[in-house]
């Protein structure tokens, strides 16, 4: 290994450490403001020795899981973006570009519209959601690919018209709906990591770490997209395989983080933009770097959302839109990366 491998090595290592030491700064400091502050230095006690405390409810009834929420969905997000920018080559891509999210969105309008909470309960939102999402996945992957390819094009172009379809269709139920549902309909396009269903937030953290070990089968694929499909070709790759099971994990990712927390916004384009900063194209420390660095910035957005305005709350979506839409304006007047 010569020098210049070992010092690219030793960065992307330290780079690493950072962000984990980051994530846990970020996550304390979450635990310890909003409308009852808890000081850092009562947090382990309070943890392992006071369950009976009022404290102890706060930290672990609504902030630790809020935390692992943020961690799970932002790193979930911000994944999938890499991933979708790598084979579609593309930095302008993000996962709500391919009309996921709008398959979400619809199926979260119908629980509402039609009362199904009553009949199934609260899972009815992240069901139908999911449900919502892998359905507009397959609509989409069915006429994008054809004849046992995939073109690139085609696949970006059908997203964005299924996107249109499924923002038409919300707009339509929005416009029929009475007051009560249509509020409803509208704080949870808005984006939200109050979830208190154990089961649920075990499950979509399972979902994202697991995703993010898959991911790595396909880094090297990746690398290869960056010198163009047919390049890839030549030197070996399948890209065609590439390009389904890629599409087909960030799909499942976008529709997992959408179904549980709403549409929030930016996450998925502006993180992996800033990263590939730091870290170039290789798709080696971009993707758990990315991975890191989403879920850092929404756990920080979430935490703002719920303090800035304590002890009102705003949608986190509404504080990644604002923050995540400066920070991708200073990094295109930057020029650091091309579009």
């Amino acid at each position: 290994m010569n020098i210049s491998k070992k010092n690219r090595l030793y960065k992307n290592i330290l780079l690493i450490i950072i962000l984990i030491l980051v994530l846990i700064g970020v996550s304390i400091f979450s635990m310890t403001v909003g409308a009852a502050n808890i000081s850092v230095s009562n947090i382990f006690d309070i943890i392992f020795y006071k369950h009976d405390s009022w404290q102890y409810a706060v930290l672990m009834k609504l902030r630790v899981p809020r935390i692992v929420m943020g961690f799970a969905v932002g790193g979930s997000l911000a994944l999938a973006g890499a991933l979708l920018q790598g084979i579609f080559r593309n930095p302008l891509v993000e996962p709500y570009t391919l009309g996921i999210s709008g398959g979400a969105s619809l199926g979260v309008c119908i629980v509402i519209v039609f009362h199904l909470t009553s009949i199934i309960g609260l899972l009815s939102y992240p069901l139908f959601g999911f449900i919502g999402a892998i359905l507009t996945m397959i609509i989409i992957y069915t006429v994008g690919a054809r004849k046992s390819s995939m073109k690139i094009n085609n696949l970006l172009l059908t997203g964005v018209m299924v996107s249109f379809i499924c923002s038409s269709a919300v707009m339509l139920i929005m416009s029929l709906s009475q007051a009560r549902e249509l509020q409803s309909i509208v704080f949870w396009t808005m984006g939200s990591l109050d979830e208190t269903n154990t089961d649920l937030i075990y499950m979509i953290v399972t979902a994202s770490v697991i995703s993010l070990v898959l991911s790595y089968f396909f880094c090297i694929d990746l690398n290869g997209f960056a010198i163009g499909e047919e390049e890839a070709a030549h030197i070996g790759i399948n890209t065609e395989r590439t390009k389904k099971w890629v599409f087909i994990l960030a799909s499942v990712l976008t529709g997992l983080s959408v179904s549980v927390a709403g549409i929030i916004g930016f996450v998925g384009l502006v993180v992996p933009h800033i990263i590939r900063i730091f870290t170039g194209p290789d798709h080696r420390i971009l993707l758990i770097a990315s991975f890191l660095s989403g879920a850092i910035f929404l756990i920080a957005c979430d935490t703002i959302a719920r303090t800035i305005i304590s002890p009102l709350e705003l949608p986190v979506g509404v504080i990644t839109g604002i923050i995540g839409g400066i920070i991708f304006i200073y990094a295109i007047n930057k020029k650091k990366v091309s579009l």
